[in-house]
């Protein structure tokens, strides 16, 4: 299995960072190789990808959810990937995003992709990228304040 832990820090509020990311279905606006998302229910999100010409759909289910702490992801069919993305409060007007995800490696390219660096480098680019968005804008594009335990 591999995994990657990246932070960044941004300058908004912590809980206009979290709203953002709550609003799954603006993911391809800064996430390279994510084509679509949508939200089937509170819990339930469909994607699709496509990394290196490779085009990949699959369910996640969010698994724990603490407004302007944390959201837990994992797969429940395709590849096997599990995340958590977590939200901390710097100051009134800037917040460090950390990101870290675990998955299973399928193939040559992809191991050697996780063996020289390139997943962590997307993932510091994806999160460049989600600063440069929600900096830009100031504001988020909606929120979901719903509180999500985790299963015992």
């Amino acid at each position: 299995m591999s995994s990657v832990t990246e932070s960044i820090d941004v300058r908004v509020p912590v809980h206009t960072a979290y709203n953002q990311w709550t609003q799954f279905e603006s993911f391809p606006e800064f996430m390279g190789g994510v084509v679509s998302i949508t939200q089937t229910d509170a819990t339930h999100t469909h994607w699709t990808t496509k990394v290196a010409g490779v085009e990949r759909e699959f369910d996640a289910e969010i698994t724990e959810q603490h407004p302007d702490e944390r959201v837990a992801w994992k797969s429940v069919d395709g590849k096997q990937h599990a995340g958590v993305v977590t939200f901390h409060r710097l100051s009134d007007e800037e917040t460090r995003v950390t990101v870290q995800l675990d998955w299973d490696t399928e193939g040559l390219v992809e191991k050697v992709g996780a063996a020289v660096g390139a997943d962590d480098r997307q993932i510091g680019k994806d999160l460049a990228r989600f600063k440069e968005f929600i900096e830009s804008r100031g504001a988020e594009t909606g929120a979901w304040r719903g509180d999500v335990t985790p299963p015992k």
